[in-house]
């Protein structure tokens, strides 16, 4: 790899980018003040430019009038990554949208950097997608096309958890990455050699953070939207229950601009003339009419970090859907929301162990990477599995591109 070669991280949440200069690892401030920027962009409704990261975000929270998206990489590697729909005023699919953040990035580090890149090396998940080698491939192939379209010449990949490797400070020779990120979750096993990082094994699954925002919300802010109620029949007796997949989209931050449709207000409306609550569906209409998911996620993942550091009186506040409403949540509630993911967690953890070959009692230190590894029950889950291991924190938000920076030399 040439001196010209960007380092990218490109997330589900966050985005960053770094060169190697003279042997060490310089962060590109894609916006002011900032090692990294949101993943998301934000299309203004009078077709104004594409805003991104921080002011996108900004843009939604001021009420501006347009089309917000965040969380678009977990959409590699399906259908609906190529299909053709009205965005800010232009037919678009989602793969233009993530050439054009691409295109930003790029320009804006070059403009850090007093050069043009023309060759990247991005991190990417170990699985895209969980046991599906096809849309896995087609997911890097996907992200592969992106990139070219931002104007590199080349791209190469380089496995996120094995980049936090290279970036870790680990006391032990031999160590375990954990690295939980907005959409997927990677380990790898490192043995440190002669002052090198050699990788023993990976392994990773499709599950992260906005998984997690995804549980949280459908057991405490959906609830009051209507969700879990019942329906009564338009011809007969009984009770039907209210239909979950209108609420399961809206607790997918991929997923929320897509809801807004003509078909959602009619199914709501129904649902509001037969439920047995109409006050809770009447809320949810007014999340759709008034397009507030967003806003809503945002208030979940809100709660969710409240909780997490022990605040016993955190709450998902609500009241831009209606004056006072507001949903507990609690450390104890979150961790029941959160159960089901820990274990999956570890079970990955030892799955990583047994490829590398591996006795827990052998891994010295356990390294923490990752925006979602700032949830309380990752920490659990790696003490569970390996309970004799040192644990720490790497940078939570930079490892993977100050890795990725140091594997260009």
């Amino acid at each position: 790899m040439t001196a010209q070669t960007l380092a990218i991280d490109f997330g589900t949440s966050n985005s960053a980018a770094a060169v190697l200069e003279n042997g060490r690892v310089r962060r590109l401030q894609l916006a002011p003040g900032s090692d990294t920027v949101p993943t998301a962009v934000f299309f203004p409704a009078d077709r104004g430019p594409m805003l991104i990261g921080a002011d996108a975000v900004a843009a939604l929270i001021g009420g501006e009038e347009g089309r917000f998206m965040r969380a678009l990489k977990s959409i590699l590697g399906t259908s609906l990554f190529h299909e053709s729909r009205l965005i800010g005023g232009k037919r678009r699919t989602l793969a233009d949208v993530v050439t054009a953040f691409l295109v930003t990035l790029r320009e804006r580090a070059g403009a850090q950097a007093g050069t043009v890149f023309r060759h990247a090396l991005s991190g990417r998940p170990v699985h895209f997608h969980s046991a599906d080698p096809d849309r896995d491939a087609k997911a890097e192939a996907d992200l592969r096309a992106c990139y070219l379209a931002a104007g590199f010449e080349t791209v190469d990949f380089l496995f996120e958890p094995e980049a936090a490797a290279l970036a870790a400070q680990a006391p032990a020779k031999l160590g375990l990455i954990v690295d939980i990120g907005g959409g997927t979750s990677d380990f790898s096993v490192f043995r440190v050699e002669n002052g090198k990082v050699r990788i023993l094994a990976s392994h990773g699954l499709r599950l992260g953070g906005t998984d997690f925002d995804q549980s949280v919300s459908l057991d405490h802010a959906m609830p009051l939207l209507g969700y879990g109620g019942s329906l009564r029949r338009t011809f007969g007796n009984g009770l039907l229950p209210v239909p979950n997949a209108i609420y399961l989209e809206l607790a997918t931050w991929a997923k929320i601009p897509f809801v807004y449709t003509p078909e959602s207000r009619r199914l709501v409306a129904d649902m509001q003339k037969h439920a047995v609550e109409p006050a809770k569906i009447a809320r949810l209409a007014t999340v759709i009419e008034e397009e507030l998911g967003h806003s809503l996620a945002f208030a979940v993942e809100k709660g969710k970090i409240a909780a997490n550091s022990g605040d016993y009186g955190a709450r998902i506040e609500m009241g831009f859907i209606e004056r006072g409403l507001a949903a507990p949540v609690s450390p104890a509630s979150l961790d029941a929301a959160l159960a089901g993911f820990r274990a999956r967690l570890e079970e990955a953890m030892a799955e990583t162990l047994r490829l590398a070959g591996t006795g827990a009692g052998e891994i010295g230190s356990v390294v923490l990477v990752g925006g979602s590894s700032l949830m309380s029950m990752v920490g659990a889950a790696a003490e569970a599995v390996c309970p004799q291991a040192e644990q720490s924190r790497a940078e939570a938000f930079t490892a993977v591109v100050d890795g990725l920076a140091l594997a260009t030399a």
